[in-house]
């Protein structure tokens, strides 16, 4: 996947930062043996998905059409027939 652009979007960094967080929270408090930071890190892992996911609806991710693997096999075809 060399040259793609896959990932290197508001939406998913943002979400991948949040979910980095809560993963660490999680961790931490896993150590001290604390269950309820542990879960209160498991929502920050999951609060991580649903913004990526808010903000990639909102035109912040990257567009379905954009990566080729929502691409019909008519379409590779014919895109490789052109060049």
């Amino acid at each position: 996947m060399a040259g793609s652009s896959h990932g290197h979007t508001p939406a998913a960094w943002t979400g991948v930062i949040i979910a980095f967080i809560g993963f660490c929270v999680a961790g931490a408090f896993m150590v001290m043996a604390q269950p309820v930071g542990f879960w209160a890190g498991m929502g920050i892992v999951l609060l991580g998905g649903v913004v990526g996911a808010v903000m990639r609806s909102m035109g912040l991710g990257q567009p379905k059409h954009a990566h080729p693997v929502h691409q019909t096999t008519g379409d590779r075809a014919k895109a490789g027939a052109e060049s």
